[in-house]
């Protein structure tokens, strides 16, 4: 117990609270900028057993806020590199990588086996994703999320209380760090208050952040706290999950030279990512743009969405079906994969 010997001489959580950390079982949703920032103090107190959710692959640019990773880890699975790290961090603890998205036909059976559930991703699909099987499976969720230099930070479905839907009950896009940029020293602070909050539920200690919405400008160091209720009159059942997340999934595919034939490419990175691609029929119209190109786009055409990693595909694709273009697909290869492919793609 000598690892543990800080946190044990707190009268708040003594020997009783190390076996309550000891015996949690928290999952991580995400392993980006929040995801990096909250899993080594989670490991660190002694949580025996953490499982870290995430499809995507390390690119460079995750560098500066992704602190878990390396120069030698871009082209690794996120969640994979986080294993080997938390791994050497806590011999102990048991670390379970689930290298996938969320989605409707994974979440129900991945909540399952924890207590508590980390939503530390940037798709708002995903969120009420995970609200709505946390409701069915009885967990409650870690809320965090960063615009720029703003973070939000709240609890949900904590003993039945207030859910995400409760707090937002229409969606609102807004542009993921990519697109708005974000300082790494910023989701690092929302990423250790969220794990601030796990750890208060686990211990039963402190005031948790359920029906609160806690606001932090990090420019500023100010701070505010907006209360919401519990919306009765939101009902979340296995009809209503099925309807919402599994018969509206977006479809995803895997390179092949029929849809070159079959439909038009799109390009969802910024203009100035490389490399550039020069596929028969593409588009190149970033993510942030693509709601204002509908117009340009035939609504019976078959589309395939791409960008380095598949996250942004996926959302693009996700937006373009709300818009009422029902045959987009995203990408499963990112750019790079892509350049590869010497007998369909060309390099610029």
């Amino acid at each position: 117990m000598n690892r543990y010997q800080r946190q044990i001489v707190l009268p708040q959580i003594g020997e009783s609270g190390q076996k309550k950390l000891a015996n949690a079982r928290v999952l991580v949703i995400g392993a980006g900028g929040l995801g990096c920032s909250l899993l080594p103090y989670l490991a660190a107190s002694g949580i025996g057993k953490i499982g870290i959710v995430d499809g995507d692959k390390i690119e460079e640019s995750n560098l500066h806020r992704q602190i878990l990773y390396t120069p030698e880890s871009i082209g690794d699975f996120k969640v994979n590199a986080a294993k080997v790290f938390l791994n050497k961090q806590q011999p102990d603890a048991q670390i379970t990588s689930y290298p996938e998205y969320l989605n409707g036909s994974n979440a129900l059976t991945v909540f399952k086996d924890y207590d508590i559930l980390v939503d530390a991703t940037d798709r708002i699909a995903v969120r009420y994703l995970i609200s709505d099987a946390a409701v069915l499976t009885g967990k409650p969720v870690v809320y965090g999320s960063i615009h720029r230099f703003e973070g939000q930070v709240s609890v949900f479905n904590y003993k039945n209380g207030p859910t995400y839907r409760c707090l937002f009950p229409k969606a609102t896009e807004a542009p993921s760090c990519a697109e708005a940029g974000v300082l790494g020293s910023s989701v690092g602070f929302v990423g250790m208050l969220q794990a601030q909050e796990v750890m208060k539920m686990i211990l039963g200690i402190g005031d948790v952040l359920s029906g609160e919405l806690l606001i932090y400008n990090t420019l500023t160091a100010s701070q505010q706290k907006f209360q919401f209720k519990k919306n009765e009159t939101i009902a979340i059942t296995n009809s209503f999950y099925q309807k919402a997340h599994l018969k509206s999934e977006i479809k995803t595919e895997s390179f092949h030279r029929g849809m070159l034939k079959s439909g038009v490419f799109i390009d969802v990175r910024e203009l100035n990512e490389q490399p550039r691609l020069d596929i028969q029929n593409l588009k190149e119209i970033p993510l942030s743009q693509l709601e204002k190109q509908l117009k340009n786009l035939d609504k019976t055409s078959y589309y395939y969405l791409f960008c380095q990693s598949g996250k942004r595909a996926q959302l693009a694709a996700e937006q373009l079906k709300n818009l009422g273009i029902i045959n987009s697909f995203a990408i499963k290869e990112g750019a790079e994969q892509l350049k590869k492919n010497e007998q369909n793609v060309v390099s610029k």
